[in-house]
């Protein structure tokens, strides 16, 4: 069964408040940015707040770290201080989920995230998010893979140890407790 993707007005209002004051918490992520022109575009598109009401749902605290010139898109990434806590214990995709016979996961973390209506991090992305603090210092999230690494059966994920972020690989297939998946979405 699909989900209605649109929010009722007191959902929008709530959630438009709560983006709001994370905005303001934490000015340092976006200290050029104007939350008018923000709330402006995000009550214009009532499907892209369906999605950020989904990444609030799921632990993933979004937040806007940047616009995007050649767009004219404000850009919003998941900002928990950990791998969001609805989004872990997944393999990475479909295809890994299918593989499994035993032991499978409830999803995959391109597949929740394609349920979402967003994308996963790469690694640009997420390099870029731990410039703006400490993220996944407990934790693990997976981050978009290229297509070489994939058709090999292998998956990317990242997280930040000692003072440094760190990228791995993993059996595509594999899921654990401690990794989930951060989102991006561009309004």
């Amino acid at each position: 069964m699909k989900k209605n993707k649109e929010l009722s007005v007191k959902q929008a209002e709530l959630l438009i408040s709560t983006l709001r004051a994370r905005f303001e918490k934490h000015r340092h992520r976006h200290e050029e940015l104007n939350w008018g022109n923000i709330q402006s575009r995000l009550e214009m598109s009532s499907e892209k707040l369906w999605s950020l009401n989904e990444m609030e749902q799921t632990g993933g605290e979004p937040d806007v770290v940047g616009f995007d010139e050649n767009t004219g898109e404000y850009i919003f990434y998941d900002c928990a201080s950990e791998s969001p806590k609805e989004r872990r214990s997944l393999c990475y995709d479909p295809a890994a989920l299918e593989s499994r016979k035993k032991f499978k996961p409830k999803n995959s973390a391109l597949g929740m995230a394609q349920d979402m209506g967003i994308e996963l991090l790469t690694e640009s992305e997420y390099r870029t998010l731990q410039k703006l603090g400490n993220f996944d210092t407990k934790t693990s999230s997976w981050i978009k893979t290229p297509v070489e690494i994939r058709k090999l059966g292998g998956a990317l994920f990242g997280d930040f140890r000692f003072g440094t972020v760190f990228i791995y690989h993993n059996g595509a297939e594999s899921y654990y407790a401690a990794r989930g998946f951060r989102g991006v979405l561009k309004v």
